[in-house]
């Protein structure tokens, strides 16, 4: 007969380091509340520490924000605390572990493709030597094996000798981020914006730390579509727009047609139906009730161009309104890209899963 004694459960204690890390995850999520706010995201710290008490005599307030403004994640201007480049860095960071956490075991990285060509994995497969070939890549035992074959022990080498190992090829890729600032997006109380840029954040770090050959580019879109740099990301906030989705195609367009990659894509992340233009005398037409025709077509006609210039489009609706539905089915046949149809939570999901796939692809 077995016994057992049992205790009482003592968690084990962390580390000072390990403690500021945790705070440091939870202000680089309130900084995506916040819109970059870092000084709403520190009082955002204080009520939550006064209900839950985050920090102690070990670790107080004031020496987590000493320890922030040491590492150099934010910094103090006059009266307020500014967000400083490596801060925003590490909201990148921080968002691209949350979402890899929730990714199923699929896909391998680097972005190979299954073509021959230039890259670094080298693969099982030889072929003859073609000038411009790397000299790493010789297979100096089938290469001197030909050469015996042929003369015996007294072999000279020739250049139709030399056998190379496959590479796999490695591909590059222009992507443009179009994000939906439109006020639906905040509509009703729910928070869409939100987990919409830590995506998108997310899949910038992902593309800047795996990818540094990619192109990266971020267009907002409301009543009209602006570029903006990656770095503004945190502070982007929704305005009192409508949802001009033809603008923000046509910008990516533009945006795409000056890439050399042979591969392009846009990733569009909207909660709404397209509900402006501009007409051709340069003023904003407006309805917002269903689909008007007038709307639909001027954008359907975008996506068509983006389908010419090979550009694929993948569409992420974080609702399923039948009118959004409805909209993004058509516009998915019309480029022949891709419609996901997600929830907040598993957004961020379908993003990476995705964009590592299409990477996958070689466009014609």
């Amino acid at each position: 007969m077995f016994e057992f004694q049992y205790t009482r459960y003592l968690p084990e204690e962390k580390t000072l380091q390990e403690r500021l890390e945790e705070l440091f995850r939870l202000l680089s999520q309130l900084l995506i509340y916040t819109n970059g706010d870092v000084d709403e995201a520190l009082k955002w710290m204080q009520y939550i520490d006064r209900r839950n008490g985050l920090f102690d005599e070990e670790l107080g307030y004031e020496e987590f924000v000493k320890e922030l403004e040491k590492q150099g994640y934010i910094k103090r201007e006059e009266t307020a605390f500014k967000l400083t480049e490596k801060g925003g860095r590490r909201i990148r960071e921080d968002s691209l572990k949350q979402i890899f956490t929730s990714l199923k075991k699929g896909l391998g990285g680097s972005h190979e493709t299954p073509f021959h060509g230039e890259g670094v994995e080298r693969l099982s497969e030889t072929r003859p030597y073609r000038f411009g070939d790397q000299a790493a890549n010789i297979d100096f035992t089938l290469t001197i094996g030909n050469a015996i074959r042929r003369d015996g022990f007294d072999m000279h080498l020739k250049e139709e000798d030399f056998e190379v190992y496959e590479v796999e090829h490695n591909t590059s890729c222009a992507t443009v981020m179009l994000l939906d600032i439109s006020h639906s997006m905040i509509l009703y109380g729910e928070d869409r914006i939100s987990p919409a840029k830590r995506v998108a954040l997310a899949l910038s770090e992902l593309i800047i730390r795996k990818y540094p050959k990619d192109e990266l580019h971020l267009v907002l879109f409301g009543d009209d579509a602006q570029r903006v740099a990656i770095e503004a990301l945190p502070f982007v906030s929704v305005g009192p727009y409508h949802t001009n989705t033809k603008a923000g195609l046509s910008m990516a367009r533009t945006i795409l047609k000056k890439s050399r990659n042979v591969n392009k894509q846009a990733f569009m992340i909207t909660d709404g139906k397209p509900s402006a233009i501009y007409d051709r005398n340069g003023r904003l037409y407006l309805n917002s009730f269903g689909l008007d025709p007038k709307i639909v077509n001027r954008t359907l006609d975008e996506a068509i161009a983006c389908r010419r210039e090979k550009i694929t489009i993948s569409t992420f609706m974080v609702t399923q309104d039948p009118y959004l539905v409805r909209f993004v089915e058509t516009l998915t046949e019309m480029n022949r890209g891709r419609a996901y149809y997600s929830s907040l939570d598993n957004l961020g999901e379908y993003i990476f899963v995705d964009y590592v796939r299409n990477r996958r692809r070689r466009v014609n």
